[in-house]
C-alpha cells in the first residue's frame, strides 16, 4: 500500500516535468527525496498506513525546514498539498 502510494505521488511529479516552471521542478525534486525516504522508513518498519506515511513526509519536510528559504518552503508545501489533492 505504501509503495503504491509512493509510486502514485512520484508519477504525478513526473507528469508535471514537461510543463513545470523552474520552481515547480525544484519542488518536485525536493519532494521526491522526502517521499521516497519516508516510504522506505515505513516499509522497513512494516507500516502500511497511508496517513502515517503522509505524517512522516510532513515531519521530514518540517525537520529540513532550515534548508529552504521561506519562499521555497511555500512552493514545496503548495506542491505537496496539490499532490495529495490529486490522489
Amino acid at each position: 500500500m505504501i509503495i503504491e502510494f509512493e509510486e502514485q505521488l512520484l508519477a504525478l511529479i513526473d507528469q508535471r516535468v514537461e510543463t513545470a516552471s523552474d520552481d515547480e521542478l525544484f519542488a518536485g525534486g525536493y519532494l521526491r527525496g522526502h517521499i521516497s525516504l519516508s516510504a522506505a522508513d515505513c516499509e522497513a518498519e512494516g507500516i502500511n498506513d497511508i496517513e502515517q506515511l503522509k505524517g512522516r513526509i510532513v515531519a521530514s519536510l518540517e525537520a529540513a525546514r532550515s534548508e529552504l528559504a521561506p519562499a521555497d518552503r511555500t512552493i514545496v508545501n503548495d506542491l505537496w498539498q496539490e499532490l495529495q489533492n490529486e490522489i
